[in-house]
């Protein structure tokens, strides 16, 4: 009978009597994996905002100035009459308002990748050999940083 037989586990019964026995050790490892998922969206719009504009605006007109000077009553060949007309146009300025549209700035959106560092704390399990003697049996581990304790 092997030593290993009883400590490992071996169920042959069949090979019971055994020089050797292997034993296959396990870890966990963690398999991390990242997707892509939606988070929120920004949407660019604009908006209509009105405002009262007052403006003050100069405009000119003309006005017609009757000046009357007395003469002294100097003799005339004229006769009276009331045929005669003098006709004077009188102007003003008048405003006329449009409007027109001018571009006052531009506002414009790009995405950027950033990265940053998430820490993952995960319990992983790992199997470990264990080694029992019985008796005056000795053992010459060669590779003791294997697993085996």
């Amino acid at each position: 009978m092997g030593i290993f037989d009883n400590i490992l586990g071996n169920d042959d019964d069949k090979k019971k009597d055994k020089d050797e026995g292997r034993l296959t050790l396990h870890k966990e490892e963690l398999d991390i994996n990242k997707s892509r998922v939606q988070k929120g969206e920004v949407e660019l719009s604009k908006e209509i905002v009105e405002e009262q504009k007052t403006v003050d605006v100069p405009v000119t007109h003309e006005e017609v100035v009757i000046e009357r000077r007395s003469i002294d009553n100097e003799a005339s060949d004229t006769p009276i009459s009331d045929e005669e007309t003098i006709r004077i146009p009188v102007s003003e300025e008048k405003i006329n308002v449009d409007k027109h549209t001018v571009i006052t700035g531009e506002v414009s959106a790009h995405k950027r990748e950033v990265e940053e560092t998430e820490h993952v704390d995960e319990k992983l399990k790992r199997e470990e050999a264990r080694i029992n003697t019985n008796g005056d049996a000795e053992i010459i581990d060669k590779n003791s940083d294997d697993g085996f304790h």
